[in-house]
């Protein structure tokens, strides 16, 4: 009979182990091995994440600089208001004009009242513009010269508006006397991504 107690008590006492310690370890330990393959699988993919960023930077650096210089110039990832007047400028200057009376603004803080389609489409854009208005005085050629190569430059530039009257001063330097000089008034957009 003292057999018997001793069976059932040491029955009893495996099981309130069982119960009380071995269960609830068991329990956390299958819980640390689902969050280890988790961070297994984190990890894996991390790893797979490297290497295709090791391979994207190889396929990148395989580019030649000055091709990403101007796909920089394209479309840059910035707006540079001085660079972009002193390119104008340039420009101008090449043509036998000057700018005069630069006036930058960005369309989105104007203050007009947005319309149904600016408000439709305005959010999920990825990129940014910019107005430059500004002034110049030359030739028709000059211009015809100017406008030219500003439509060849790499910078995404649109016309938004122009106007032109004739100039009653004098003519500009390097412009004969039969020639009319015209001013020019011209509004135009760029872009860059956000």
């Amino acid at each position: 009979m003292m057999k018997t107690i001793f069976s059932v008590a040491g029955l009893a006492i495996a099981g309130a182990a069982f119960i009380l310690f071995t269960q609830p370890n068991y329990d956390t330990a299958k819980a640390l091995e689902a969050q280890i393959a988790e961070y297994n699988q984190a990890l894996d993919k991390a790893a797979e994440l490297q290497q295709l960023k090791q391979s994207l930077l190889s396929r990148y650096n395989a580019f030649n600089p000055a091709d990403l210089d101007r796909l920089h110039k394209l479309l840059p990832d910035h707006v540079d208001n001085v660079r972009l007047v002193l390119d104008l400028d340039n420009l101008a200057a090449r043509n036998g004009m000057a700018l005069q009376n630069v006036v930058i603004s960005n369309p989105s803080s104007e203050g007009s009242q947005p319309g149904a389609i600016s408000a439709i489409g305005a959010a999920r854009q990825t990129y940014d513009s910019l107005t430059l208005k500004f002034a110049t005085a030359g030739t028709y050629q000059n211009f015809s010269a100017f406008l030219q190569e500003l439509e060849m430059s790499l910078r995404i530039v649109d016309l938004v508006s122009l106007s032109l009257e004739r100039d009653s001063g004098s003519p500009a330097q390097g412009i004969s006397e039969g020639e009319p000089v015209y001013r020019y008034d011209i509004t135009i957009r760029t872009y860059w991504l956000k």
